[in-house]
């Protein structure tokens, strides 16, 4: 049950790290959709590791195998089945962790629930399980095409810096532009050498992505308890290592008055918009036709390549040093599974709120 994610577009994952591969099924996908094979292997080579100087070394082709629910190119409605293979696992690399728990890590909770873990770089807690949010991620964003709707996410913070502009003062045509995925490029220099720099020294940074929806139509979003920001929020908290999560204004909006927030109704064009989003396209927990804009904040990976003090499975006092292949910051290969989260969620809800019209 808890493997699933979603109502009506429904995504179920299956794999661990070190396992044979990683894969899942989606159920709930609309029929008749052109399945563009190179846009979704694309969006995983986004994910891919190995990709940078500043990602971990690990390679691996995550080349996705569809086995179902496509004919001829499309969707047939049925559900659709895909894997992609584990080549490159090095899971010696683990073999010191066997009996010790890893500070800030899945191991004591797992162990403590399940009686029993996979210490492989974390088996079924490890962020390599994201791949299949990110083909889950790639089908609905083929979807919402078709209704005129797309997603795009950048790195705006990486330790103390960060984008001071809104994001209408940036060229988000240059996020891929960069290892980093951030559309300014002068701190994407900053940033990537705070990076390089964190990783030399065997330690690891965290950061922020912020994610601008265009063209969500007004409407997508149920009251009380299924609020789309709620979802939203849901969905983002759910990725390995995210800690927060704010729209519009976010906490940021604390110290305003509330004739500075409130976004103010005006015709714009034969239709009714606002003046300001403050909002960040959401009131009443459901979309108002304006950009919906969200930050999700990581926090520094917690492999660290230097010595930590831990205890073993008997509650003895240890060290602990990490060996193997590990980002010092998981913000730019996070862009894309940001993405494929807030797809699928924005895909659930429209399909629920067709449901809920007829």
């Amino acid at each position: 049950m808890f493997n699933s994610f979603g109502n009506i577009f429904r995504l179920t994952s299956f794999g661990e790290s070190h396992g044979r591969g990683i894969g899942g099924v989606v159920d709930g996908f609309p029929a008749g959709i052109l399945i563009d094979m190179e846009f979704i292997q694309a969006e995983l080579d986004r994910r891919r590791p190995g990709q940078s100087a500043i990602t971990t070394a690990r390679k691996e082709g995550d080349k996705v195998e569809f086995l179902s629910g496509i004919f001829e190119g499309r969707s047939t409605g049925c559900p659709i089945g895909f894997v992609v293979w584990n080549e490159n696992q090095h899971s010696d690399d683990y073999n010191n962790l066997r009996d010790v728990f890893r500070p800030s890590h899945a191991d004591f909770t797992y162990l403590t629930k399940y009686g029993i873990r996979d210490h492989r770089g974390g088996g079924r807690s490890s962020a390599r399980e994201t791949i299949a949010r990110v083909v889950g991620g790639a089908l609905a964003k083929l979807a919402l095409r078709q209704l005129g709707i797309d997603i795009t996410a950048y790195t705006s913070q990486v330790g103390p810096i960060r984008l001071e502009q809104d994001y209408h003062r940036y060229d988000l045509s240059l996020i891929e532009s960069n290892p980093v995925r951030c559309p300014d490029p002068q701190k994407a220099r900053e940033m990537e050498e705070l990076i390089a720099r964190i990783k030399g020294e065997g330690d690891t940074i965290g950061g922020v992505v912020t994610c601008i929806v265009r063209g969500c139509p007004a409407g997508i979003g149920q009251p009380v308890f299924g609020k789309l920001h709620a979802a939203l929020g849901a969905a983002m908290l759910s990725i390995n290592a995210a800690k927060a999560f704010e729209y519009g204004d976010g906490f940021g909006g604390l110290e305003m008055r509330g004739s500075e927030q409130n976004d103010l109704f005006c015709n714009q064009d034969g239709r009714i918009g606002t003046r300001t989003n403050h909002s960040g396209g959401i009131q009443g927990g459901i979309s108002n036709g304006q950009d919906i804009c969200f930050r999700v904040g990581f926090k520094p990976v917690a492999t660290l390549l230097r010595e930590q003090q831990t205890v073993d499975i008997h509650g003895e006092e240890t060290t602990l040093k990490a060996r193997g292949r590990h980002d010092p910051c998981v913000l730019p290969r996070a862009v894309p599974i940001v993405e494929a989260m807030a797809a699928m969620t924005l895909l659930d809800y429209y399909l629920i709120g067709r449901t809920t019209q007829l």
